[in-house]
Protein backbone atom coordinates (compact mmCIF):
# COMPACT_ATOMS: atom_id res chain seq x y z
CA UNK A 1 0.00 0.00 0.00
CA UNK A 2 2.77 2.43 0.91
CA UNK A 3 4.44 1.76 -2.41
CA UNK A 4 1.31 2.64 -4.43
CA UNK A 5 1.73 6.00 -6.24
CA UNK A 6 -1.62 7.32 -4.90
CA UNK A 7 -0.38 6.82 -1.34
CA UNK A 8 2.75 8.84 -2.03
CA UNK A 9 0.77 11.72 -3.56
CA UNK A 10 -1.82 11.82 -0.79
CA UNK A 11 0.75 11.69 2.00
CA UNK A 12 3.46 14.41 1.54
CA UNK A 13 6.02 12.88 3.98
CA UNK A 14 6.05 9.70 1.89
CA UNK A 15 6.49 11.76 -1.26
CA UNK A 16 9.43 13.60 0.29
CA UNK A 17 10.96 10.31 1.42
CA UNK A 18 10.55 8.94 -2.09
CA UNK A 19 12.35 11.93 -3.60
CA UNK A 20 15.09 11.64 -0.98
CA UNK A 21 15.43 7.90 -1.69
CA UNK A 22 15.75 8.53 -5.43
CA UNK A 23 18.29 11.29 -4.82
CA UNK A 24 20.48 9.02 -2.69
CA UNK A 25 20.17 6.14 -5.17
CA UNK A 26 21.35 8.39 -7.98
CA UNK A 27 24.24 9.61 -5.83
CA UNK A 28 25.24 6.03 -4.95
CA UNK A 29 25.16 5.06 -8.64
CA UNK A 30 27.28 8.09 -9.53
CA UNK A 31 29.84 7.12 -6.86
CA UNK A 32 29.59 3.43 -7.91
CA UNK A 33 28.65 2.51 -4.34
CA UNK A 34 26.77 -0.58 -5.48
CA UNK A 35 26.67 -2.22 -2.07
CA UNK A 36 24.96 0.86 -0.63
CA UNK A 37 22.66 0.98 -3.67
CA UNK A 38 21.40 -2.52 -2.82
CA UNK A 39 21.15 -1.69 0.91
CA UNK A 40 18.90 1.29 0.13
CA UNK A 41 16.69 -0.84 -2.11
CA UNK A 42 16.37 -3.62 0.44
CA UNK A 43 16.01 -1.31 3.45
CA UNK A 44 14.30 1.85 2.16
CA UNK A 45 14.20 4.60 4.73
CA UNK A 46 16.68 3.29 7.27
CA UNK A 47 19.26 2.30 4.65
CA UNK A 48 18.88 5.63 2.88
CA UNK A 49 19.39 7.68 6.05
CA UNK A 50 22.38 5.52 6.96
CA UNK A 51 23.90 6.15 3.51
CA UNK A 52 23.24 9.88 3.82
CA UNK A 53 25.24 10.24 7.04
CA UNK A 54 27.90 7.63 6.38
CA UNK A 55 28.77 8.21 2.72
CA UNK A 56 27.13 11.32 1.35
CA UNK A 57 29.41 14.15 2.43
CA UNK A 58 28.98 16.97 -0.04
CA UNK A 59 25.78 18.32 1.53
CA UNK A 60 26.16 21.35 3.85
CA UNK A 61 24.13 19.40 6.42
CA UNK A 62 27.03 17.00 6.99
CA UNK A 63 29.90 19.47 6.97
CA UNK A 64 31.73 19.30 10.26
CA UNK A 65 29.98 16.03 11.16
CA UNK A 66 31.41 12.59 10.51
CA UNK A 67 30.50 9.21 11.89
CA UNK A 68 33.42 7.01 13.05
CA UNK A 69 35.35 5.74 10.04
CA UNK A 70 34.14 8.36 7.58
CA UNK A 71 37.45 10.22 7.52
CA UNK A 72 39.40 6.98 7.06
CA UNK A 73 37.09 5.93 4.26
CA UNK A 74 37.69 9.18 2.39
CA UNK A 75 41.43 9.12 3.05
CA UNK A 76 41.72 5.53 1.80
CA UNK A 77 40.14 6.53 -1.50
CA UNK A 78 42.45 9.52 -1.80
CA UNK A 79 45.54 7.40 -1.16
CA UNK A 80 44.41 4.68 -3.56
CA UNK A 81 44.02 7.32 -6.27
CA UNK A 82 47.45 8.79 -5.51
CA UNK A 83 49.02 5.32 -5.60
CA UNK A 84 47.38 4.64 -8.95
CA UNK A 85 48.66 7.86 -10.51
CA UNK A 86 51.97 8.46 -8.68
CA UNK A 87 53.08 5.12 -7.16
CA UNK A 88 55.01 6.82 -4.32
CA UNK A 89 56.26 4.82 -1.29
CA UNK A 90 54.89 7.22 1.33
CA UNK A 91 51.37 6.81 -0.03
CA UNK A 92 51.58 3.04 0.45
CA UNK A 93 52.97 3.57 3.94
CA UNK A 94 50.19 6.00 4.91
CA UNK A 95 47.57 3.59 3.60
CA UNK A 96 49.20 0.83 5.64
CA UNK A 97 48.92 3.01 8.75
CA UNK A 98 45.16 3.43 8.26
CA UNK A 99 44.64 -0.31 7.77
CA UNK A 100 46.80 -0.97 10.84
CA UNK A 101 44.64 1.33 12.95
CA UNK A 102 41.53 -0.43 11.63
CA UNK A 103 42.96 -3.81 12.62
CA UNK A 104 43.22 -4.96 8.99
CA UNK A 105 46.73 -6.29 9.50
CA UNK A 106 47.11 -8.30 6.29
CA UNK A 107 46.19 -5.27 4.18
CA UNK A 108 48.48 -3.10 6.27
CA UNK A 109 51.36 -5.51 5.79
CA UNK A 110 50.84 -5.63 2.02
CA UNK A 111 51.00 -1.84 1.78
CA UNK A 112 54.04 -1.55 4.06
CA UNK A 113 55.89 -4.10 1.95
CA UNK A 114 54.91 -2.26 -1.22
CA UNK A 115 56.33 0.92 0.32
CA UNK A 116 59.59 -0.82 1.24
CA UNK A 117 59.94 -2.18 -2.29
CA UNK A 118 60.08 1.44 -3.42
CA UNK A 119 62.10 2.81 -0.50
CA UNK A 120 63.75 0.19 1.71
CA UNK A 121 65.38 2.77 3.98
CA UNK A 122 62.29 4.52 5.28
CA UNK A 123 62.43 4.28 9.07
CA UNK A 124 58.70 4.79 9.70
CA UNK A 125 57.68 2.07 7.28
CA UNK A 126 60.13 -0.45 8.72
CA UNK A 127 59.00 0.31 12.25
CA UNK A 128 55.31 0.10 11.44
CA UNK A 129 55.73 -3.13 9.46
CA UNK A 130 57.56 -4.54 12.48
CA UNK A 131 54.67 -3.60 14.75
CA UNK A 132 52.21 -5.06 12.25
CA UNK A 133 54.09 -8.38 12.18
CA UNK A 134 54.25 -8.38 15.98
CA UNK A 135 50.45 -8.04 16.18
CA UNK A 136 50.19 -10.99 13.79
CA UNK A 137 52.21 -13.06 16.28
CA UNK A 138 55.31 -13.15 14.09
CA UNK A 139 57.86 -11.81 16.60
CA UNK A 140 60.94 -13.23 14.89
CA UNK A 141 60.23 -11.25 11.71
CA UNK A 142 59.22 -8.20 13.72
CA UNK A 143 62.38 -8.31 15.82
CA UNK A 144 64.68 -7.92 12.78
CA UNK A 145 62.90 -4.79 11.58
CA UNK A 146 62.41 -3.19 14.99
CA UNK A 147 65.97 -3.84 16.09
CA UNK A 148 67.29 -2.07 13.00
CA UNK A 149 65.02 0.91 13.63
CA UNK A 150 65.95 1.21 17.31
CA UNK A 151 69.66 0.88 16.51
CA UNK A 152 69.36 3.81 14.12
CA UNK A 153 67.09 5.92 16.32
CA UNK A 154 66.25 4.72 19.87
CA UNK A 155 63.70 7.55 20.26
CA UNK A 156 61.81 6.73 17.08
CA UNK A 157 58.05 7.33 17.36
CA UNK A 158 58.54 8.73 20.88
CA UNK A 159 59.70 5.36 22.18
CA UNK A 160 56.88 3.30 20.69
CA UNK A 161 59.22 1.45 18.34
CA UNK A 162 61.44 0.64 21.31
CA UNK A 163 58.45 -0.71 23.24
CA UNK A 164 57.47 -2.90 20.30
CA UNK A 165 61.05 -4.17 20.11
CA UNK A 166 60.93 -5.08 23.82
CA UNK A 167 57.65 -6.92 23.26
CA UNK A 168 59.15 -8.86 20.36
CA UNK A 169 62.10 -9.87 22.54
CA UNK A 170 59.74 -10.96 25.30
CA UNK A 171 57.64 -13.00 22.88
CA UNK A 172 60.82 -14.77 21.75
CA UNK A 173 61.77 -15.59 25.34
CA UNK A 174 64.72 -13.19 25.43
CA UNK A 175 63.75 -11.85 28.88
CA UNK A 176 67.10 -10.33 29.83
CA UNK A 177 67.33 -8.39 26.59
CA UNK A 178 63.71 -7.26 26.95
CA UNK A 179 64.42 -6.07 30.50
CA UNK A 180 67.22 -3.80 29.31
CA UNK A 181 65.06 -2.28 26.60
CA UNK A 182 62.15 -1.68 28.99
CA UNK A 183 64.52 0.02 31.41
CA UNK A 184 65.75 2.28 28.61
CA UNK A 185 62.16 3.20 27.75
CA UNK A 186 61.18 4.02 31.33
CA UNK A 187 64.28 6.20 31.75
CA UNK A 188 62.81 8.58 29.18
CA UNK A 189 59.05 7.96 29.34
CA UNK A 190 56.38 7.10 31.90
CA UNK A 191 54.24 4.95 29.59
CA UNK A 192 52.00 2.54 31.56
CA UNK A 193 52.56 0.02 28.77
CA UNK A 194 56.30 0.02 29.53
CA UNK A 195 56.08 0.18 33.31
CA UNK A 196 53.52 -2.64 33.59
CA UNK A 197 55.55 -5.00 31.40
CA UNK A 198 58.79 -4.06 33.13
CA UNK A 199 57.11 -4.87 36.46
CA UNK A 200 56.11 -8.29 35.12
CA UNK A 201 59.74 -9.07 34.37
CA UNK A 202 60.79 -7.90 37.84
CA UNK A 203 58.23 -10.29 39.31
CA UNK A 204 59.60 -13.15 37.21
CA UNK A 205 63.04 -12.32 38.57
CA UNK A 206 61.75 -12.33 42.17
CA UNK A 207 62.21 -8.57 42.59
CA UNK A 208 58.81 -7.55 44.03
CA UNK A 209 59.91 -4.17 45.42
CA UNK A 210 61.12 -2.99 42.03
CA UNK A 211 57.87 -4.25 40.49
CA UNK A 212 55.77 -2.51 43.16
CA UNK A 213 57.51 0.80 42.49
CA UNK A 214 56.72 0.69 38.76
CA UNK A 215 53.12 -0.40 39.33
CA UNK A 216 52.44 2.32 41.89
CA UNK A 217 53.73 4.90 39.43
CA UNK A 218 51.23 3.64 36.83
CA UNK A 219 48.28 3.91 39.22
CA UNK A 220 49.35 7.31 40.58
CA UNK A 221 49.91 8.81 37.13
CA UNK A 222 46.54 7.54 35.90
CA UNK A 223 44.68 9.58 38.51
CA UNK A 224 46.00 12.81 36.95
CA UNK A 225 46.05 11.82 33.27
CA UNK A 226 43.73 13.47 30.71
CA UNK A 227 40.69 11.50 29.57
CA UNK A 228 42.06 10.51 26.15
CA UNK A 229 45.23 9.15 27.75
CA UNK A 230 43.32 7.20 30.39
CA UNK A 231 41.21 5.61 27.69
CA UNK A 232 44.30 4.68 25.66
CA UNK A 233 46.18 3.23 28.62
CA UNK A 234 43.36 1.61 30.57
CA UNK A 235 44.39 -1.95 29.68
CA UNK A 236 47.81 -1.35 31.23
CA UNK A 237 46.41 0.43 34.27
CA UNK A 238 44.09 -2.52 34.89
CA UNK A 239 47.03 -4.88 34.58
CA UNK A 240 49.03 -2.76 37.04
CA UNK A 241 46.18 -2.79 39.56
CA UNK A 242 45.77 -6.54 39.19
CA UNK A 243 49.50 -7.15 39.74
CA UNK A 244 49.53 -4.86 42.78
CA UNK A 245 46.72 -6.86 44.35
CA UNK A 246 48.84 -9.99 44.07
CA UNK A 247 51.85 -8.42 45.82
Amino acid sequence: MLLHPDSWLSYPPLLLMGVFQLWMLIDAARRKEWMWFVVMLVFPGFGTIWYFFYVFRSSPLTRGFELPGAHDRRRIKELQAQIHHLDKPHHYSQLGDIYFQQGKLEQAEANYRAALERDGEDLDTRAHLGQCLLRQKRPAEARVLLESVVAQNPKHDYGYSQMAFAEALGALGETDAALKVWQQVTENHSYPRAKAQLAEIYLLRQQPELARSELRDVVADDAHAPTFQRKRDRVWVRKARALLRKL
